[in-house]
């Protein structure tokens, strides 16, 4: 491929201060011969249409700018190619997407969305987690107890307040087993890894938390590959998908159920050593896609 050809990894202020996978992937494109460029989605002079391709990164900041967010990507596939597609990116950052996936019958963690306005209802018994449905990096999430329910509903009011929907999940008590995230690329499964609980405290809304403490290289089990495979059969337009995480916990019964399903920005972990033959089909695919 011509030098010329130009691909954009999408990104923010915060990846680029952190995203370890970034540089890895700038330069195993420009061992390829791509003119391969980091910018940050909101700056405010880099012309997206002169790219062949833009694939989306590391842009962890946009939670507090959703709508701005959402129309950007719009604007950018409107210019040139976006990885994942912009339809993607609306459905896929509001966690109301979990609610679509239980329809379809995919096991994930039951969860409440209570929006402005509606009733706030919270679990009787057993701990729980409060945090909103626009959110990044567990930003504005806690857990609580049975005895935390009015800090909870003053949680809940807060997001409210600033316009948010709020979830609230049980914690699950094997979550100290660890969080499993599965990376697939280009529809298969590439690597996986294993992380610590980022919970750790009660009743504490803390923005500084480590996300993604702990991490071990993971080899999934075939339920959990089974379970991830059926997550990303529902999402619509699942073909188009050139990356995808899937975040899984055990239940209280054992079974694994889905956390998350990470389609537009997520940490794919390729700077662990076992994450290399994921970094070479990751930039198979982006030169792929952008011829």
């Amino acid at each position: 491929m011509a030098a010329t050809v130009r691909v954009a990894l999408a990104t923010s202020e915060p990846g680029l201060a952190w995203d370890a996978d970034l540089p890895l992937m700038l330069e195993a494109l420009r061992a390829r011969g791509v003119d391969a460029v980091a910018a940050a989605w909101d700056a405010p002079d880099f012309d997206w249409g002169r790219c062949a391709a833009v694939v989306i990164r590391s842009t962890w900041d946009y939670a507090a700018r959703w709508p701005e967010y959402l129309a950007w990507a719009d604007a950018v596939q409107g210019a040139t190619r976006l990885d994942n597609p912009a339809a993607l990116v609306r459905w896929n950052t509001d966690k109301r997407y979990l609610a679509e996936l239980a329809g379809r019958g995919v096991p994930v963690v039951p969860t409440r969305f209570i929006a402005p306005g509606e009733a706030v209802v919270l679990p009787v018994d057993g701990q729980f987690v409060v945090k909103p449905a626009v959110s990044a990096g567990a930003r504005d999430t806690a857990r609580y107890a049975e005895r935390h329910h009015e800090a909870a509903a003053g949680h809940i009011a807060a997001l409210h307040a600033a316009g948010a929907t709020a979830m609230v999940q049980p914690y699950l008590s094997r979550i100290d087993e660890g969080e499993r995230a599965l990376v697939f690329l280009g529809g298969s499964f590439s690597h996986a890894i294993r992380k610590g609980p980022v919970l750790t405290d009660v009743g504490t809304v803390d923005n500084d938390r480590v996300p993604h403490p702990d991490l071990v290289p993971y080899r999934p089990s075939a339920a959990e590959l089974a379970l991830a495979s059926s997550a990303l059969a529902s999402v619509p337009g699942s073909r188009a998908l050139l990356y995808a995480r899937v975040d899984i916990a055990t239940a209280d019964d054992g079974a694994p159920v889905v956390m998350e399903l990470e389609l537009v920005e997520p940490n794919l972990f390729m700077f662990m050593g076992h994450g290399e033959h994921g970094l070479a089909r990751f930039t198979d695919l982006v030169l792929e896609r952008a011829m």
